[in-house]
Parts: C-alpha cells; sequence; structure tokens
C-alpha cells in the first residue's frame, strides 16, 4: 500500500498538513447540493454525467465529447493506462507515486527523467533529450506535487510538440492548476483542439475541497483513446452525491477567486516564518510548501498532534524532505509555534549535553 498524506484516520490529528486541500473548506452551497442528491440514491447514477458534463463543457469551452470522468483523478489515470497499455514510458522523478504505480500496473517499462535540487527540481529543457522514439507516453505534473513548481509554459508546448512527432501521448496532470496565480496561462487547454496525442487530467477533490467525494475528469480530443477507456472502465464509477456537488462546484467562482487570495497571504507568512526558522524551501506556486531540513519535522511534529507529509517515500528524495499545506491562518500559526519549540527544544538538548562533556571532560583534573 502506498502512503500518501491525508491518513488522519490513523494518527487522528489536530492540525493535517499533509494533504493538499483547499483551506477554506468545502463551500456550503456544495455540501447542500450533495446532501439535497441523496434523496436520489435508490437510483443508478447517470453513466454519461450528463448534467456534470454539460456544465463543465459550457465552463472550459471544451465539447462534452472531449471528456471522461471517474471516481477522482486517480481512477482516471488508472482507466487511462489501462486503455492505452504504453509498452514504455517517461515520468520524472521526485512526483507523484500513482503515475508509477499505474504505469506498473499495465507492466510498462518506465525511464525517469531524476530532478535536481541544485536547480530547485526544475524540467529544464534536456528533458527534450529523453524524448525517444520508443516511448508510448510520458507523463507530467503541473504544478509538480510535492515541489510546487510548473514547467516554462514555452517549454511545455516544445515537448508537446517534440511528443506529436514522434507519435507520443502527452499526460499532464493539471490537478493544481486552479490553486496557481495564473491558472489560464500554465494550463493546457487551449492546445487541446490542435493536439491529437495530448491529455490533461484534472480534479475538483483539491480546489472545492472534496476529496472524500472523488470526482475527477480528463480532457482529450483523441475520441479512440475515449472510446477504449470507456469499455475497460467500470459503469456508474461517479456517484449521484459527487456528479450534484460538481455541478454546484463549477459555479463557485467568488469562492475560487477566495482560495487564490487566501493561498496567497498564508503562503507569504508560511515562507517568512520558515525563514525566520532557517529553514530551507523551494518557492512555492501552489497551495503547499516542499522544504528540506536535518530535523525530523514529521516525527517532532506528530508528537505535537500536527500531521505534515514525509517525501523521504518519493522516488528520487531523501529522509529530510517535507511537503506542508498552506491551511488557515489559525492552523498555520499553531504549526510555526510549534515548531519554534522544537527549534529551542532542541537548542537546550545540545547545550546541555555540551555541558555534560565539558562536565566530564573536567574530571580528575586537579
Amino acid at each position: 500500500m502506498n502512503v500518501h498524506g491525508g491518513d488522519i484516520y490513523k494518527y487522528q490529528p489536530k492540525y493535517d498538513f499533509s494533504a493538499n486541500i483547499n483551506p477554506l473548506g468545502v463551500n456550503e452551497a456544495i455540501l447542500m447540493a450533495a446532501r439535497e442528491s441523496l434523496r436520489e440514491v435508490a437510483s443508478y447514477p447517470d453513466v454519461r454525467c450528463g448534467r456534470l458534463r454539460n456544465a463543465l463543457s459550457s465552463k472550459l469551452q471544451v465539447p462534452e465529447e472531449y471528456l471522461y470522468f471517474g471516481n477522482g483523478a486517480a481512477d482516471v489515470l488508472f482507466t487511462l493506462v489501462l486503455a492505452s497499455k504504453p509498452k514504455k514510458a517517461l515520468i520524472v522523478s521526485p512526483t507523484f507515486a500513482e503515475y508509477e504505480q499505474a504505469l506498473q500496473s499495465v507492466d510498462c517499462e518506465i525511464n525517469y527523467y531524476e530532478l535536481d535540487s541544485s536547480n530547485g527540481f526544475s524540467v529544464t529543457e534536456d528533458y527534450l533529450e529523453a524524448l525517444t522514439t520508443d516511448l508510448n507516453m510520458v507523463i507530467l505534473c503541473n504544478p509538480n506535487n510535492p515541489v510546487g513548481n510548473t514547467i516554462s509554459h514555452e517549454l511545455l508546448l516544445r515537448i508537446l510538440r517534440r511528443c506529436a512527432e514522434l507519435d507520443i501521448i502527452v499526460v499532464v496532470d493539471e490537478c493544481f492548476n486552479d490553486f496557481l496565480k495564473k491558472p489560464e496561462y500554465h494550463t493546457l487547454t487551449p492546445q487541446l483542439a490542435e493536439y491529437n496525442n495530448l491529455v490533461i487530467l484534472r480534479a475538483f477533490t483539491k480546489i472545492y475541497a472534496m476529496a472524500g467525494l472523488r470526482l475527477g475528469y480528463l480532457m482529450t480530443v483523441n475520441v479512440k483513446l475515449l472510446a477504449k477507456m470507456n469499455s475497460v472502465s467500470q459503469p456508474w464509477s461517479v456517484s449521484i452525491p459527487a456528479q450534484a456537488a460538481g455541478v454546484v462546484a463549477l459555479g463557485q467562482e467568488e469562492y475560487v477567486a477566495k482560495t487564490r487570495a487566501y493561498i496567497k497571504k498564508e503562503q507569504e507568512f508560511l515562507c517568512e516564518a520558515l525563514s525566520d526558522l532557517g529553514i530551507q524551501y523551494f518557492i512555492p506556486e501552489a497551495n503547499y510548501i516542499f522544504l528540506y531540513d536535518q530535523i525530523d519535522w514529521y516525527k517532532k511534529l506528530l508528537e505535537e498532534g500536527i500531521l505534515i507529509r514525509d517525501c523521504s517515500n518519493y522516488r528520487g528524495l531523501s529522509k529530510g524532505y517535507y511537503r506542508i499545506a498552506i491551511r488557515t491562518r489559525v492552523e498555520n500559526d499553531a504549526l510555526i509555534k510549534a515548531m519554534r519549540k522544537i527549534k529551542v527544544e532542541l537548542k537546550q538538548q545540545v547545550t546541555k549535553c555540551n555541558m555534560n562533556i565539558r562536565d566530564y571532560a573536567g574530571i580528575g583534573e586537579d
């Protein structure tokens, strides 16, 4: 079983910083829609997700037939891989673990583009050199998880064009796109109609705080791929409450705008506090902060009732890398106070240890 953030059931923390969910929580209108839909649960869900499909098509200006819905983005990803059955794929490292798991489920050979801490774990132009003729699929996360940085839009377009020339499917995970300052600049949605090899993966999970309802979707003009996905997937994978909540969520533009403004403010607060604590962090672009420190922050903070994401199980990362979600000011303040307390206690322990060493060394000197 893979280790993920958000395991509040096992640890029951006072504060959860391990899952990157909208800190403002579920909008009341979304909750009401899900609640009201329970009156219909005696019926099967709409297998086409008709109302949701129409609403999303109108919002994104994408034809309805280019959309595929599933029980969360992970479900959509696994169905995509099962349908396309790539023999060889390229993913970056570190990145979201489910890409590797999904590819391994169909015995796909995987190449890894290793990201480097010296340049902030960024995808650079040499990625183009990793695009070889024997590849069937590449998967990119933009912004990347757990680092929280984006790929240059110009580079992303060059990657897309090169993959089109080589007949490689490009899967771009944009699940955190809505948290970016300029989401419309970073998305590849405008390129959908032009590239038959482009697949965009998204979810309602993060921005609408709907992780427990499970609702994700995919966009592509590759109708053959979509038909194959429909043929290998289980029917009724999107529940009635999830569909109802999704329709209402798409109309919550003020809520999303408020979220972006709130994330920006709290991002600045946390980054300044981490700098004051002398902790190295990587400049965040999304709703989480990736950091490195020699202190075992996962263990120490858990003792304080705070759960963060230990990233040492990500391929390409070692002990010392952590990810913290940007939460409410009350939660963020509690996190920083706990970290300051831990730093003080560790400093006192070092001072006491040094004094004991000096005392021991002085025995018998007279």
